[in-house]
């Protein structure tokens, strides 16, 4: 069983780590633990050792190529475990709890995206996520060739239409495909992703104690993104945690970059050293 210590023990190592070191499954694994103490991580360990076993025995060297490839991840995520987008409780929480998406076979678009990371790269197979807005997509690389899969949708292959039509359904009938929206994330940005849904549900239910929990986890790995302590600081001072709220802002100054956010938030710490005194 994983306490919830050991769950903090394990993403703070990755707050540590290169980016590209990052085991995306595992400390995915390590956020939900976090949410379902006692979880049993080596059972939910197992099921993405099956998944990578599944399709290394789909893989074919004389078949292979990008076309294969999408073929193999179908058969053996949809197929032989079927995971799918859930259509149905979209909101749910444990839509974004890797955990409970083993459990259910159901979750958000960015929680199966990091199946299928971690199914492609573990046969080497070169797989990034996008930084597509509202609805996470993956990009699967072979021979030079490229295709980009919906893990929400059974890893459908989107044309450049759908994609249009995606971002037109989450974003307003106004937008239109940008450079941008075809731009890869990182390990970090894709778990921040994450934990991103579930923070902003929490908040959407005005639960800033449960938003601040979040963060807290989002630091571990993240301990470098500015960001996340300038929210946090935000926060602790609505929730009337001053001294808190103090000490975050302070961290972000350190961190930020933006000469604007410094000049705002140094005269926020002194309106709060005000209140403290």
């Amino acid at each position: 069983m994983t306490s919830r210590a050991e769950a903090r023990d394990i993403l703070r190592r990755v707050g540590q780590q290169p980016d590209e070191q990052i085991d995306l499954a595992e400390a995915a694994l390590a956020l939900g633990a976090l949410e379902v103490p006692g979880a049993a991580l080596a059972d939910y360990r197992r099921h993405l050792a099956d998944i990578a076993h599944d399709l290394a025995e789909r893989v074919s060297p004389t078949l292979d190529g990008l076309e294969a490839r999408v073929s193999w991840l179908h058969e053996v995520i949809v197929e032989r475990h079927g995971y799918a987008g859930d259509q149905d409780t979209y909101d749910d929480l444990q839509n974004a709890n890797l955990l409970r998406v083993i459990d259910r076979r159901r979750g958000l678009p960015v929680a199966l995206g990091i199946l299928y990371l971690h199914a492609a790269r573990s046969q080497g197979w070169t797989m990034l996520g996008l930084n597509f807005p509202g609805h996470f997509l993956v990009r699967l690389e072979a021979d030079g060739a490229r295709a980009i899969l919906d893990p929400f949708n059974e890893g459908q292959v989107r044309t450049a239409v759908d994609l249009r039509d995606l971002l037109k359904a989450t974003a307003g009938s106004a937008a239109e495909l940008e450079p941008g929206h075809y731009q890869t994330v990182s390990n970090r940005e894709i778990l921040l992703r994450l934990q991103n849904n579930i923070k902003l549900r929490h908040l959407s239910a005005r639960d800033v104690p449960r938003a601040l929990e979040v963060l807290e986890a989002m630091r571990l790995f993240a301990p470098a993104e500015a960001s996340l302590w300038r929210e946090t600081g935000l926060l602790e001072a609505h929730n009337g945690n001053l001294a808190a709220a103090i000490a975050a802002l302070e961290t972000f100054l350190e961190l930020t970059a933006s000469e604007r956010h410094r000049h705002q938030v140094a005269a926020l710490i002194q309106q709060l050293k005000n209140q403290l005194n």
